[in-house]
């Protein structure tokens, strides 16, 4: 997996071989954007992800930023997090849900993405606690140059950035018990997040 975040964010995720207290202190680093910004203009409204009221409760929201980005499975593979089919959640008790937006590694998937987030930074999205965009692989292999390089200007949009890796036992099944080292960490970001960050209620 490859974390990147806004070049001013400066605290670094540990380096493998770090001491096990180290590892259990670690916390992912702060985001640099964390809220919609002043000026920025809403995309056209076929652009927009639709809004959902969503009932009960999930220490995450996974928002697939359109359909196949793979937002069921990694809603699997954490603890606490329920998908949203697509759709920014609302809550009925006026809380800001924490919300992962995910997407597939080519161009469609971030371009969706980099609609969602325009829509987001624009305030034209629902109130959301967004921690940041998943990339995820959309084949085997070594994602294209041009890919990465578009996949890091539209990260840079969001208030965390993390690509993910293809996993080939995917295709053959069901399970999500610890599919690679890289999702390994991703995971304890997102469980770090979701318990250190206390979603503020709107006004």
């Amino acid at each position: 997996m490859q974390q990147s975040l806004n070049p001013w964010i400066t605290r670094p995720a540990p380096a493998d071989g770090a001491d096990t207290a180290a590892l259990e202190a670690y916390l992912p680093p702060a985001a640099g954007i964390s809220a919609p910004l002043r000026g920025m203009v809403e995309p056209d409204a076929a652009d927009r992800l639709a809004r959902r009221t969503v009932s009960g409760s999930a220490a995450l929201w996974v928002t697939g930023s359109h359909g196949g980005s793979g937002e069921s499975r990694i809603a699997d593979l954490i603890d606490g997090a329920r998908p949203t089919d697509h759709c920014w959640p609302v809550l009925s008790d006026g809380s800001k849900p924490r919300v992962l937006l995910v997407c597939r590694a080519d161009m469609r998937g971030l371009t969706a993405a980099q609609s969602a987030l325009t829509q987001w930074a624009s305030g034209a999205a629902p109130a959301v606690d967004l921690l940041g965009l998943a990339v995820l692989a959309d084949a085997p292999g070594k994602t294209p140059k041009a890919l990465r390089d578009f996949a890091v200007i539209v990260g840079g949009g969001a208030p965390r950035l993390w690509t993910l890796p293809w996993v080939e036992a995917w295709r053959h099944g069901n399970d999500t018990r610890e599919p690679a080292r890289e999702y390994q960490r991703f995971i304890t970001d997102l469980a770090a997040l979701a318990t250190n960050t206390k979603p503020s209620t709107t006004n």
